[in-house]
This record gives structure tokens, C-alpha cells and sequence, in this order.
């Protein structure tokens, strides 16, 4: 497998999680790098690692396994719940050197501190944070939320803790919730080094990446905002050269604008139906790519996967990459790329998860299901969600009725390579600019140095 090579930042970074045992938060602004850093260190470490995810895709991307999954904890809100752990699982944990969980942002404080106790109570270490394993998290909390709480678990978490956000779970301020008198949080918080990459290798255009920067954070002057909508302001080419895909806020627009297009195409409509073994988990949401993939010639889709057949040339596609069907037939579709077409095969996405070896006394990962389906997806428009870690040189951007979620409209506009790439449906207004005020005054403190960086 063809591994990027580092920037000297990454490189700096990779050796402090290397070199040290502490507990290191990388993040940093879109196209910084984060999912390559985490790559090199998953297939360079020494230590005994795990990678783990918050969702079912997620997981899948770093080839690893859900945290409900890895630590057998209960969907839904723990709070002081007992933490019921099998022989399996306790050696599992007590293999862990070095934890690392991928799209953290993802991840709320009570989760957070159930992964705390769970391995305090594996390990018998339950006066030492995470039980003494290393935690390295990768994400950026200006990008993707929890999933807010409702009802009964709202009114829990506005009595226990500060914001729902994994940063400001107990393990880390030091406070004692007092309620399950198993654990020894003691007074002092684990320390959390946060490391923020600022190499942006997506763009190239300063004024851009100072744009993009303003809209991260919430800062959008008048005049920034009226060099968004002049150059957004323009219709799409209907015969574009190269194809152009539009970014919704909401499923139903996107299932919406590509079933149109798709039923414009002349032709027969062909489906490809993926081959599930195994326990893929259930529902659509946990599939890497459709159950059943429709497609026509002239349909336009996007690649899920980069390209490995080429390598040690070029890759021909990557996760992102958007294409032209121009042939469909049983074992493989052509798609025609920049105007190079070439035939793709089904892939193969595994899910794993980690079991230990008494003979060896260390972690190992097994196969556990299989999905197998073609690496496309009709893309005359996709989710702004599910655009998230792909690059696009040219976009539609339509925020609809408004952004609903913080980040939405910086996670949209950051998929670009570039200003000349951006279509949108209609101007951005002030109120599609939404940061949360917890993830600002956590980053604020950061950049201050109230944590470690």
C-alpha cells in the first residue's frame, strides 16, 4: 500500500506520538493533512495500537473498529452505568499501548469518559487516566458535532457536564462525578497536548485559504462575504468540460437532483447489488457505498476509494475523484476521467475487529464482514456530511433553506481547490456562517495556552 510522505509538521507530530507516552489531540484546518498523519503512524508505529471510530463508516475509512464495538459499551447515554466487560474484551484493552480515535469531534464527553473508565477497569489502573494507555485523537471540532442530546439525557448532561464536546469530558478537567464510587478520578485532570496542523495541502491560493479561515471562524467581513457571492453568482456550465457536483445540506435534495438526472439519461437503467458477508451492520448507514448502485451511461459519479491498481505510477482516481460513465457490463464499468477512461472492478471493504493472541500476547485484527460493490456513487450532488475529507476542483454549493449545523457552510466551501471552482445557488447570508460557542472558547483557550500545544 502506497503511504504519503510526511511534511516536516507531520513529521514532528508523528515523533511526539512516537517518542512519548502523552495524550495528543491533532487537529487543524481542512486539507492540513490529518487523515495522512494518522495513515503513516497506523502502518509505522511500533506500539501496540487501535484505531477506533465513532460510526460504522468512519470505521471503515481508518480500517478500524467503532468504539461501542472495540469496548462493548451500550448505544445511548452511560452516565454512571456499570461498564460490563468480558475476559475477551479486558485482554483486548490490556494489549492497548497507544488508543487512537478517529473524527473526535464525533465523540461526546460521556463517551469519552465511559472509554476513560473502561480502561481503568480492564487494566486495574483506576487512579491513572485511560487506565495508562496513550490516547491520540485526529479531528477538527469546527467541522463535524455529537449528535445533541434530548429529552431526559439533555437535562443529565446540563447538570454533569460543561458542553456535550469529548474536551470537556471529566477525564480531563479532573472532576470527580461522584457517582458509581468504583473510580479514583482524583483531583487532576489528564493533560491534553493539542497540536494543530497548518500546512493546508488542498489549497494554494493565500487569499482563498484566508477565506476559507474567516469561515471557520466565524469571522466573515462584509467584504469576504461579497467576494464569496460575486464569484459564486454564476450559472453552471451545461456543457462543462469537466462535470460539477452540487453539495446539499439535506439527503432528500440529494437523492432528488441525482434521481432526476439519472432519469434524463436515455438508455437502459442497470443495477449492480453489493455482495454483504458477514455482520456489516444494519441499514444503509453503515454501507461505505450503496446496496444497490443504479447507473446508466453518461451518469455521473463519484470514486469512494483511491486508486491502487496503478500504483507506483499516479493514481488515476482518488476518494473524491469525480468521472463519466461510458459502458456498463457485468464484472466492471468504464468511467471516463478528465478524458482518460479506464474500466473499474468491484472493491472489497473489510471490517474489522481486534482480538488478542495469547500465543503472541499482542492485538490482531480479523475480518469480521465484507462489503462488496463498485467504488462509485451517482454524484450530480451529494450530502455536505458526506463530502467531508473529499476535494473537488469545482462545486454547487446549495445551503437550501439555511446551514442547520455549525461548520456546515466552512465544511462546504473547503472541498474546493480553489475560488474559481465556486457555484452557489443562492448568496451566503450571515446566518449560514454558525460556529459553536463551546468549540470557540475551547480553541480560543488553546491558542491562549491554557493547553498544552
Amino acid at each position: 500500500m502506497s503511504v504519503p510522505s510526511l511534511s516536516a509538521e507531520q513529521e514532528a507530530l508523528f515523533r511526539l506520538i512516537e517518542d512519548t507516552r502523552e495524550h495528543v489531540f491533532v487537529t487543524g484546518r481542512a486539507g492540513t493533512g490529518k487523515s495522512t498523519l494518522l495513515q503513516h503512524l497506523a502502518w509505522n508505529t511500533a506500539k501496540q495500537i487501535a484505531v477506533c471510530a465513532p460510526t460504522g463508516v468512519a470505521a471503515l475509512n481508518v480500517e478500524g473498529q467503532t468504539i461501542h464495538s472495540l469496548f462493548r459499551l451500550p448505544i445511548g447515554l452511560i452516565a454512571d452505568g456499570e461498564i460490563e466487560q468480558n475476559d475477551a474484551t479486558r485482554k483486548i484493552l490490556n494489549a492497548i499501548d497507544t488508543l487512537v480515535i478517529d473524527e473526535i469531534s464525533m465523540v461526546n464527553a460521556d463517551l469519552m469518559d465511559a472509554i476513560d473508565r473502561s480502561l481503568r477497569q480492564a487494566r486495574g489502573r483506576r487512579g491513572e487516566a485511560f487506565g495508562g494507555v496513550q490516547v491520540v485523537m485526529f479531528g477538527d471540532p469546527y467541522q463535524l458535532a455529537p449528535v445533541p442530546p434530548r429529552g431526559d439525557e439533555q437535562r443529565y448532561v446540563n447538570d454533569h457536564y460543561r458542553s456535550f464536546w469529548f474536551f470537556d469530558a471529566h477525564v480531563w478537567s479532573g472532576e470527580d462525578p461522584g457517582a458509581d464510587g468504583l473510580l479514583d478520578l482524583g483531583r487532576h485532570g489528564a493533560e491534553l497536548h493539542v497540536r494543530e496542523l497548518v500546512e493546508i495541502h488542498r489549497q494554494s491560493d493565500d487569499g482563498f485559504k484566508a477565506m476559507l479561515n474567516a469561515v471557520r471562524y466565524g469571522r466573515v467581513t462584509a467584504d469576504i462575504a461579497g467576494v464569496l457571492n460575486r464569484t459564486g453568482a454564476r450559472v453552471p456550465p451545461e456543457d462543462a468540460d469537466e462535470p460539477i457536483i452540487t453539495l446539499a445540506t439535506r439527503n432528500d435534495i440529494v437523492n432528488r437532483i441525482n434521481a432526476r438526472h439519472l432519469a434524463a439519461l436515455t438508455g437502459k437503467e442497470q443495477t449492480a447489488v453489493a455482495d454483504i458477508t458477514g455482520d456489516f451492520g444494519r441499514g444503509e448507514a453503515n454501507y461505505p457505498a450503496d446496496a444497490e448502485l443504479k447507473l446508466k451511461i453518461g451518469a455521473q459519479v463519484m470514486f469512494l476509494r483511491n486508486d491502487t491498481q496503478a500504483f507506483p505510477e499516479p493514481p488515476r482516481y482518488v476518494n473524491g475523484t469525480i468521472g463519466t460513465v461510458t459502458a456498463i457490463s457485468g464484472d466492471s464499468v468504464r468511467v471516463d476521467v478528465d478524458g482518460d477512461e479506464f474500466d473499474v472492478e468491484p472493491v472489497v471493504w473489510e471490517r474489522y475487529r481486534y482480538v488478542y493472541d495469547p500465543g503472541s500476547k499482542k492485538l490482531n485484527r480479523e475480518i469480521v464482514a465484507e462489503f462488496t460493490q463498485f467504488p462509485l456513487r451517482l454524484a450530480w450532488a451529494v450530502t455536505i456530511h458526506k463530502s467531508q475529507g473529499k476535494t473537488y476542483d469545482r462545486a454547487i454549493i446549495d445551503l437550501g433553506s439555511g446551514a442547520f449545523a455549525p461548520g456546515q457552510t466552512y465544511v462546504a466551501l473547503s472541498r474546493l481547490t480553489s475560488l474559481e471552482g465556486l457555484y452557489l445557488s443562492r448568496p451566503l447570508r450571515p446566518s449560514d456562517i454558525r460556529v459553536d460557542s463551546d468549540v470557540r472558547r475551547f480553541m480560543m483557550n488553546v491558542h491562549r495556552g491554557s493547553r498544552t500545544q
